[in-house]
Parts: C-alpha cells; sequence; structure tokens
C-alpha cells in the first residue's frame, strides 16, 4: 500500500506524528534524533538515534505480536518512520520493574542492581507540567486517567505479559531489562492495545555480564558513548531474533 503523509498532528520529544492522507485510522510516527532527560530539562541531537529505536521498536513489537499482545504497528515505512493504528491514549505511563534502579533504588535506598522478588508494576500520570507524577489506582480513577478498575487490571495484566516476553527477548541477547515504561490507547472497537514505542529511550537494558548500561542512563549521568550502546543493543538483537528484523 502506498501512504502519503499529511499534517502534523504532534511533535513530542523523541517523535513526530503526521496523519496520513485518505486515512482516519492510521498514523505516521516519525522518530527524532533528540534526546530528552528529566522531563526535557536536559536535551541533544544524537546523529542516528531515531532510525535505532525505529528499527529496535519494530522488531520488538512483531516479537509481541506473535506472542498475541495487540500493538498499534501496522508497518515500518522507512528506517525512522512507522505507520501505527490510531489510538485515544490513556494518560498513563506503565512501568515494570524487574530490577530496582535509578530513582527508585534511590527512593527507598536500597543498592541499584538488587533484583525484586516479582515484577513491580507502578502507574504514572503523564503530565509533563507535573513531572509525570507516580500515582495510585484510585487516584488514578479520581482524574479519570482511566475509565474504570477493570480498565486498570487490564493494563497490568498486559504490562505483566509483556514483560515476560520482553525478559525472554532481550535474555537472548545477553541483555537484562532491569525496568521499562509503556503506552497504551484505545483502538476504534475500544480495545486497549499497545502503543507508542519500546527501545533503549524506554528501557533500562544492562549486559548480563557485566551490567553495563546499554540504554538512555548513558545520556541521563554523562557516562557517554550512547549511540554506540544502542547500536549495540541492536546489533545483538539482528544476530539472535533476524526473523524480526
Amino acid at each position: 500500500m502506498t501512504w502519503q503523509r499529511g499534517p502534523q498532528i504532534y511533535d513530542g520529544k523523541g517523535k513526530r506524528i503526521f496523519a496520513l492522507q485518505g486515512r482516519d485510522d492510521v498514523l505516521l510516527q516519525e522518530f527524532k534524533n533528540q534526546l530528552t532527560a528529566f522531563n526535557a530539562q536536559k536535551v541533544a541531537e544524537l546523529d542516528g538515534k531515531g532510525e535505532l529505536n525505529c528499527l529496535i521498536t519494530t522488531a520488538i513489537f512483531k516479537f509481541l505480536e506473535e506472542k498475541n499482545i495487540p500493538t498499534h504497528f501496522v508497518e515500518k515505512l522507512s528506517n525512522t518512520e512507522l505507520v501505527t493504528k490510531k489510538l485515544s491514549m490513556i494518560p498513563l505511563e506503565v512501568v515494570v520493574r524487574n530490577i530496582l534502579a535509578g530513582s527508585t533504588a534511590k527512593k527507598f535506598a536500597i543498592a541499584e542492581g538488587t533484583p525484586l522478588e516479582k515484577p513491580l508494576v507502578e502507574f504514572y500520570y503523564k503530565k509533563d507540567e507535573l513531572n509525570d507524577p507516580f500515582i495510585s489506582d484510585d487516584q488514578a480513577l479520581m482524574i479519570k486517567a482511566a475509565e474504570s478498575q477493570k480498565d486498570l487490571n487490564i493494563l497490568k495484566t498486559y504490562a505483566l505479559a509483556i514483560n515476560k516476553a520482553l525478559v525472554e527477548f532481550f535474555q537472548k541477547c545477553g541483555i537484562k531489562l532491569v525496568d521499562f515504561k509503556l503506552e497504551f490507547g484505545a483502538n476504534s472497537e475500544g480495545q486497549i492495545i499497545l502503543g507508542d514505542e519500546i527501545s533503549p529511550d524506554s528501557c533500562r537494558l544492562w549486559d548480563e555480564n557485566s551490567n553495563e548500561k546499554l540504554d538512555k542512563d548513558r545520556f541521563r549521568r554523562d557516562l557517554g558513548q550512547v549511540k554506540e550502546k544502542y547500536q549495540e543493543v541492536w546489533s545483538r538483537m539482528q544476530k539472535e531474533w533476524s526473523d524480526y528484523v
């Protein structure tokens, strides 16, 4: 099918969203080279980052679809562009943690790298001006970020299923999935499905043996070699998951 880009709808931190001419059920998602951290207080341009995130997201979404996890992915249009289903987005970031790291480890004064007995699922209100605060189920319902407890339970169930699949996916690449962020929306039939992206921008990924960081923490913490480590993730995926790349 031939897709023709329409007007820009949204310009975000890591992606631009465009309409597609003649279609109201799909969108064009363009990955940017921009890197942001700390709610865009720290910003940089990294040549080739958008392409790596697009390729990584495409492979992961294909893998999840085969695991019967519905996503908004339709087609990779180019190495920086995806055609995706149009969703009514739920204003929650769903975070899954397998190993404590970053601010959560600091919050509880627990050493970074401490494995959790079971995955931890958390909700954050997606609101830049509030710095995306952590919220409880009851708070999510109070502010109508979700329509019902049933919907919140669906988000948790999907998040844990995605976590199980991704742990398997990354283990094969010699990578620990420390934690990651997901976003969901409702499609035209009202079904909640996975949207946004899954990439080193939205995941903490550590080398299985050395615990070397292979994700955006390299930018947050000024560790350097950001693009090189994103490329390493992609290279490992190409080697181990050739069916999806």
